[in-house]
């Protein structure tokens, strides 16, 4: 890409289409746009410390639900390059509580990217999707060729399927249309600009919080926990029932009047025992960069080249228990007491660690090590509260 090149950034208020902008504004590009549904990001978003979103970067709002909107949006600015990050997304919980919105709205946004962006003639787009497409017992470490081999997670099969009709779709308009469509398929990410929400957040950065909300709690720093109430949401009865804080007041005399009788615990759902693989979202963004910049022998021989997947895995390579994960969060964040497995509560997939060889063998490779990101992401963490 050409650093004057226009490039479409879908989803930039999001964790990874933040972190895309952020790699693509360090590395000198100048004509990005980027959209958003709702809610007009945050200038702090794109870059720690900034006060102004950089000249560098358009900001547009754009339901991407809304195939109109998208086709008149492709129509005036006919982007060269397209990073299609949007999505709806959560955890166990949100997939169970949503499938309908989760299979639809996703389908939705990539039908009309995708084929806004043939029609435009736009000269490469990357596909995001998830490691949740390979099966449930897939083989591990998960390769590409895997994908359709078995039945899938029951927990999240609306977006898995979404996922993979994402996948198909580049793959059929490059069959077609002859288009540069490709695709990466991330493992669990996490990072700054993550969702801490304790409904519908993934496994990382909702442990993240438990054990922060656990650590204010054992100090009975009630105005902590009601900034971070204010700033990443409410908290769900049953952890405050474990923080022991479902009392607590607003005024003074009342908080000393409520102070806790046994110590705050951080409960966890499942065993603890299934083995999850994360990526720092700043290293994903890397790989987007990355692979997007690969020559075009390389993209015609590894992604339009049917029947090779269009799609290559990004990963650490390396994998965790829950349990492992919850005692590096605990130390980072230093609340030394209970955890606690609420072996009531599913585990979702025994493993998922991807097979990176193929991503690796083209030159790509992940920087940054489980408890550096971590401390990294609390820090990030602390400074919103």
């Amino acid at each position: 890409m050409l650093k004057d090149a226009k490039i479409f950034i879908a989803g930039v208020s999001g964790m990874v289409g933040s972190a895309i902008v952020r790699r693509l504004l360090a590395q000198g590009y100048t004509n990005l746009i980027g959209s958003y549904h709702s809610r007009r990001p945050e200038a702090g978003m794109f870059g720690i410390g900034e006060e102004e979103i950089s000249p560098a970067l358009h900001l547009v709002q754009l339901d991407l639900t809304r195939g109109n909107s998208v086709e008149r949006f492709f129509a005036a600015e006919a982007p060269q390059y397209v990073f299609l990050a949007a999505a709806r997304v959560g955890g166990i919980h949100a997939n169970n509580t949503y499938p309908a919105q989760f299979i639809h709205e996703n389908i939705a946004i990539q039908d009309n990217v995708i084929h806004s962006a043939y029609r435009n003639k736009t000269e490469r787009l990357l596909f995001l999707g998830s490691s949740c497409i390979y099966p449930r017992e897939a083989p591990q470490p998960m390769k590409e060729e895997h994908l359709l081999s078995g039945y899938l997670e029951p927990t999240n099969e609306p977006y898995a399927i979404a996922k993979i009709a994402g996948i198909k779709m580049c793959e059929s308009y490059n069959r077609q249309y002859g288009t540069c469509f490709m695709a990466a398929m991330p493992t669990n990410l996490y990072g700054p600009n993550d969702n801490f929400d304790l409904e519908n957040s993934h496994v990382l950065p909702a442990l993240v919080r438990k054990f922060h909300l656990a650590k204010l709690a054992s100090k009975w720093n009630w105005d902590g926990i009601q900034k971070d109430v204010a700033r990443f949401g409410p908290i769900p009865q049953v952890i405050k029932d474990s923080l022991n804080i479902s009392d607590f007041k607003h005024s003074t005399a009342d908080q000393l009047n409520s102070l806790p009788t046994t110590t705050p615990c951080v409960v966890i759902w499942g065993t603890g025992k299934p083995r999850r693989e994360f990526l720092h979202v700043d290293d994903m963004a890397d790989a987007c960069v990355f692979i997007m910049n690969l020559d075009d022998e390389t993209v015609t021989q590894e992604f339009q080249n049917y029947p090779k997947p269009c799609f290559v895995n990004v990963g650490s390579g390396v994998d965790n228990t829950i349990g492992e994960l919850a005692e590096i969060i605990q130390k980072v964040v230093g609340f030394g007491e209970e955890i606690v497995f609420d072996r009531s509560k599913p585990d979702g997939t025994p493993q998922k660690l991807l097979d990176v060889s193929r991503l690796a063998g083209l030159g790509w490779r992940s920087s940054i090590g489980l408890v550096d990101g971590v401390r990294q992401t609390y820090q990030w963490y602390r400074n919103r509260v």
